[in-house]
């Protein structure tokens, strides 16, 4: 027997209306980029391993899709590195190319490459799949899209504050209401590892720090400890796991909590202007909320960090984030060259529209009317009219084939199509049509004029 076909773990096939619900995503997403002045770019699904690897810190590396050399290249295996176990030194030579674990670094080299072609400030947009070996489960998937907005060339805080806009907008046009857009700064991060005598230890202490709200206040501690971060610092960090109260009053905290840490104020003074900003802007639905615990577990934020929560009565991790990049393409030959960016991820914003209900009736692409195939001459006369209506954006189709009345009707009924139109002998006679609601039953007989305007409504 032939094996039953099956796909990868971590991915999934979309049905048509699937994609029409994703594409409804997408538009929305897209429009609002466009509004606000982004371009959009793409790059190639796959890199060269050494544009992608280093760049995410040690966990993220180990998420990297790598694609085995093939060919006379296989030949080329360091066996000699095998033989003395330096798997590291072996596994790199089999592999030279990786599929991209985001669409940041990717957009950093393109940057660099591209300088002399860019006019800076350069605000981009991506929306692209980026892929991850990571455990599958719900809202996270091996293969996945991004949708990317990023500006490189400016330091200015405005940034931050179009994003937080932005987020808002595009939740708003999905009529999502109740997300949250939590907001810090690793600036902030680094002048509390500072404070608490960690600094030597910051990737460590953000890494842990980011797990907070799945492993909780002792899993971080706990992982703390077995990176070294001693119980001293622990102690002095706790005031960090209990802060509350308004964003003003949380920023008040902190500059308690930062003693005289230069890098930490300076972050604060930075989400001090956007939050005030912000508030004298005003969000559409959203709410902007301090998370001094917000990490971010990527070693290339620099500034603000942001996460993006459904609302509450959505069980899901984060639907969005981003956040400032000072020194990224530094990595790639182009110094001082200061970024900031934001994503949103489709497949979760997915999984909360459909939980909640958002989807509007019309998403779906059906055709709006199915004409009835009565043989050659009648799907002639058909197709006329079809064509006619399709000149003017309607959509409408033609039953292939001359089978059975009740047939063709099943299939309108089973695609959601909402007008069956009938045009036999007495209709071409009278050069006019027989429209029939599927929904309601009804049947009238039009012209053409009226059968235009009746699918336009």
């Amino acid at each position: 027997m032939s094996k039953k076909p099956s796909i990868p773990k971590g991915t999934r096939d979309f049905n048509p209306e699937e994609v029409s619900r994703r594409n409804y995503i997408f538009n929305a997403i897209k429009e609002t980029f466009s509004l606000y002045g982004f371009q959009p770019i793409e790059t190639p699904s796959f890199e060269n391993s050494e544009t992608l690897m280093g760049k995410y810190g040690e966990e993220g590396d180990r998420l990297i899709f790598k694609i085995l050399n093939s060919g006379e290249k296989v030949k080329k295996a360091d066996l000699i590195s095998l033989e003395k176990g330096n798997l590291a030194r072996f596994s790199s030579s089999l592999s030279e190319k990786a599929l991209r674990y985001d669409l940041t670094v990717p957009f950093a080299r393109y940057v660099v490459q591209h300088q002399n072609e860019i006019t800076f400030p350069f605000k981009r947009y991506q929306i692209q799949p980026v892929w991850r070996a990571d455990t599958p489960q719900k809202g996270r998937f091996r293969e996945f899209f991004q949708c990317d907005a990023d500006v490189v060339g400016s330091t200015s805080l405005w940034q931050e504050v179009e994003f937080v806009q932005l987020y808002d907008a595009v939740f708003s046009k999905l009529g999502l209401k109740g997300v949250t857009i939590k907001i810090n700064n690793r600036k902030i991060l680094s002048g509390i590892a500072e404070t608490i005598g960690a600094e030597d230890k910051l990737i460590d202490f953000t890494v842990a720090l980011d797990k907070l709200d799945k492993i909780g206040e002792e899993g971080v501690k706990k992982e703390m400890r077995e990176k070294g971060i001693s119980e001293d610092a622990l102690q002095k960090l706790q005031p960090l796991f209990s802060f509350k109260g308004s964003n003003d009053e949380k920023l008040n905290s902190l500059n308690g909590l930062l003693g005289g840490s230069q890098l930490g104020i300076k972050g604060v003074e930075e989400l001090k202007f956007i939050t005030k900003n912000i508030e004298t802007l005003g969000l559409q639905t959203a709410s902007l909320e301090i998370d001094v615990t917000l990490a971010r577990g990527l070693n290339y934020y620099t500034g603000a960090i942001f996460e993006v929560s459904a609302p509450a009565e959505v069980n899901m991790g984060s639907i969005g984030g981003g956040g400032r990049y000072d020194d990224l393409t530094g990595i790639f030959g182009l110094k001082d060259m200061s970024g900031v960016g934001i994503s949103f991820g489709l497949d979760r914003i997915y999984l909360v529209l459909e939980e909640l209900n958002l989807f509007p009736e019309t998403v779906s692409e059906n055709s709006k009317a199915l004409f009835i195939n009565f043989g050659e001459k009648e799907a002639m006369y058909a197709m006329k009219a079809i064509t006619k209506l399709r000149n003017v954006g309607i959509k409408a189709e033609l039953y292939p084939d001359a089978t059975k009345m009740g047939k063709q009707m099943g299939y309108a009924d089973k695609r959601n199509i909402s007008f069956t139109v009938l045009a036999g002998e007495k209709e071409m006679e009278s050069q006019s049509f027989t429209l029939k609601n599927m929904k309601s039953g009804e049947q009238s007989q039009v012209n053409f004029s009226e059968l235009e305007v009746f699918l336009k409504s």
